[in-house]
């Protein structure tokens, strides 16, 4: 038979220290250890993807402010004229397509834009945006707009780039893969940091790995509230689990309501022509007494005019103020009468909708304006600096390390039961209902214990070898 020497070396297998200590919290942290660095190295690419364009994105408001200046801004006049007199000035330099809807000039120096969908030439997705002057009717230029924050080529450019890297539907993975895993990373990575001994986490006096890792955990604690708030916010319309969270919420009464616009149906979203050129030349109320009529009810600048779907259905006037405070009110409005038919009120949706509206306009970075792109391009630096510093940490391991410690042979049994059930639990339901989380976990564990398999074989062999004695 064969007998192990007495003593532990350094060559001495993980396994032996964590068994001499029992109830310490070695396994536990040698499991958060591996997904932290798992997920680190596989997924911080599509992080660090995610974190640039994020970057660019906010960027992109004051951008498109400076590029699109001509079209956007005029110079301001004494008194505007009617919408209906803007909208026909645009129909006539553009006759093509359908009216889709029209924003009138919120403020005194800002263009009307009159909205056009099946322009030839034109994404489907997308609208011709008209930029009227309210003053002299002139146009002044058209744009491609897209979304409801009316985003013009820039922005929309990359907005998709963020979204979907220009891949359409299956592109999205890759920015639901990031949103499902950025709150994983962090949350591993604050168990980690605040584990370690205090002494271990100052930053003065160390070098090397070790002052690499400080600055890794100090930035990542910093900015760890951030990363939560953009994962959660990025996966409300996510491909999968944002469909999930959807289903959720219609299901507890809290889905996003919209204004009816009559018995043919619910149009409150509804972004495509309507019945009739919209201005009221084919009988009934034309856009200005529909403007007039929601002004009436409290909508104030900005707002979008959304014609009728069909002879059976109602204009809808909307709010479409995303900055703080948020101005989301909307009515319907008789094209016959020109008398509001349905009115909601942002004050009456219900919570859950409330807090996906600001949840997602803050993602945006136009809840707060400038201030709220200035805070999430810090929060995209901030995860780029996490991200280079992370992968510099792996190359300062050294060679033969490229995959770092398995983790601990018969470690999972060593976890409390108290603490292990319930986050086996968790896990089973989040990866069930964000598949993206649960299909590279799964991945991962397959592949840490093949390392750990090799690992423990080569170490079997080592020490039969060279520090075991043969006994008869």
């Amino acid at each position: 038979m064969t007998t192990a020497p007495s003593t532990a070396t350094d060559e001495t297998p993980p396994s032996a220290h964590a068994a001499s200590r029992p109830g310490s919290n070695r396994p536990l942290r040698s499991l958060v250890l591996r997904l932290h660095f798992y997920a680190g190295l596989l997924v911080a690419p599509f992080l660090l993807v995610a974190a640039f364009t994020g970057f660019l994105y906010a960027a992109s408001y004051q951008a498109e402010k400076i590029l699109y200046a001509d079209e956007m801004t005029v110079p301001v006049g004494d008194t505007k004229l009617p919408v209906s007199a803007q909208v026909a000035a645009a129909r006539k330099a553009y006759p093509e397509g359908d009216l889709a809807a029209v924003r009138p000039s919120p403020k005194d120096d800002a263009s009307t834009r009159v909205l056009l969908s099946g322009v030839p030439g034109v994404d489907e997705d997308h609208k011709l945006a008209v930029f009227v002057d309210p003053y002299t009717a002139k146009v002044r230029g058209a744009l491609e707009q897209y979304g409801a924050t009316g985003a013009l080529p820039l922005r929309t450019w990359i907005d998709e780039l963020h979204r979907d890297l220009h891949l359409g539907q299956n592109g999205r993975l890759y920015s639901e893969l990031a949103a499902s895993w950025l709150w994983v990373i962090a949350s591993a990575g604050l168990v980690l940091w605040f584990s370690r001994m205090r002494s271990r986490r100052k930053l003065r006096g160390t070098s090397g790995r070790r002052r690499t890792l400080g600055l890794h955990g100090t930035v990542g604690v910093w900015a760890a509230t951030g990363f939560f708030f953009i994962s959660a916010t990025g996966l409300t319309w996510s491909t999968y689990a944002g469909e999930t969270i959807d289903e959720l919420r219609t299901a507890v009464g809290h889905a996003t309501p919209s204004v009816s616009a009559g018995a043919g149906g619910d149009h409150g979203e509804h972004g495509g022509g309507g019945a009739g050129s919209g201005d009221g030349s084919a009988g009934g109320a034309g856009l200005d007494e529909i403007l007039a009529a929601a002004r009436a009810e409290g909508l104030g600048d900005p707002v979008e005019i959304v014609p009728p779907a069909d002879a059976s259905s109602a204009y809808v006037v909307k709010q479409i103020q995303r900055s703080w405070p948020e101005k989301q009110d909307s009515v319907a409005v008789d094209p016959a009468s020109g008398q509001v038919v349905d009115v909601l009120r942002f004050d009456d949706y219900p919570l859950l909708a409330k807090l996906t509206r600001w949840g997602i306009d803050f993602h945006s970075g136009v809840l707060f304006g400038f201030a709220n792109q200035l805070l999430m391009m810090a929060f995209a630096l901030s995860l780029i600096v996490m991200i280079v510093l992370g992968y510099r940490m792996w190359w300062q391991r050294g060679r033969g390390s490229a995959f770092g410690r398995p983790v601990q042979r018969g470690g999972w049994a060593q976890v409390p039961p108290q603490i292990l059930v319930p986050a086996l639990a968790a896990v089973a339901v989040l990866g069930y209902f964000m598949p993206l989380f649960g299909i590279p976990l799964a991945a991962f564990f397959v592949v840490d214990v093949i390392l750990g398999e090799i690992t423990y074989r080569r170490g079997k062999r080592h020490y039969g070898k060279g520090s075991v004695t043969e006994v008869s």
